[in-house]
């Protein structure tokens, strides 16, 4: 298990999320404090409706705070406006969707090139190199061609991860990457995150598989929008 060994790199602060609907106000998440640290594992679980995915979106930058604050290597994403968060975003968050929502007209190969092409980091000769190397490390280079439909949902699961990887980013954020999965499936995809928390990742897996979550370096269990035991993830 890994142990933190520095200064987190993510930090949410005093964190409430309300959503309002006519008068019907809802509190998804209620006063959160959590540090995730580099080179980290950590799993997220609760019951559908519990603000799992509420949390992750707050990291992702998806959605913001009602209040509190969401800091990611010392930048305060909630006040970032949407511009200049879709550009902080592709540099330094990989996100991977239990949907997977990879572009249907575009081959396995155009969606993990897509984030390269949005930041523009790489120079255009390096980036088709770049993306059959993922996709060799998902074991997906002889499917480069093909587009999403034509590929089984756990390959469609592995390109995401490519895709999420393309700009080499410090951070993952799976939100329920093993959810339409079968059990062998759920496992390759699993040995990848770990492969990867090994080269130095951060990874944020929101799971309902208890199973899972308890081979991560350390859980998170959140219910009614608080963290059951916040001491823990300290």
């Amino acid at each position: 298990m890994n142990q933190p060994t520095s200064e987190a790199i993510i930090s949410l602060q005093d964190v409430n999320k309300v959503f309002q609907n006519g008068s019907i106000r809802f509190a998804a998440l209620k006063e959160i404090n959590a540090h995730f640290y580099p080179g980290e594992f950590v799993s997220v679980v609760g019951r559908s409706g519990s603000g799992k995915s509420t949390l992750a979106n707050m990291i992702t930058g998806i959605d913001h705070p009602t209040t509190g604050a969401v800091l990611i290597n010392g930048t305060a994403i909630h006040k970032l406006n949407e511009s200049k968060m879709s550009i902080w975003r592709g540099r330094n968050l990989g996100i991977v969707f239990q949907f997977f929502q990879l572009m249907p007209t575009l081959t396995i190969l155009e969606n993990v090139l897509l984030p390269m092409d949005l930041t523009e980091d790489l120079p255009l000769v390096q980036r088709e190199q770049r993306a059959m190397e993922l996709l060799a490390m998902v074991e997906l280079n002889d499917f480069c061609d093909q587009y999403p439909d034509q590929v089984s949902t756990g390959q469609q699961q592995s390109a995401a991860i490519a895709r999420a990887l393309a700009n080499d980013p410090p951070i993952l954020i799976a939100d329920e990457p093993t959810g339409n999965l079968d059990s062998r499936t759920a496992e390759t995809i699993f040995g990848i995150f770990v492969n990867l928390v090994q080269q130095g990742k951060t990874i944020i897996m929101v799971t309902h598989d208890n199973t899972l979550a308890k081979r991560t370096d350390r859980v998170l269990r959140i219910s009614d929008g608080c963290l059951l035991d916040p001491t823990q993830e300290q």
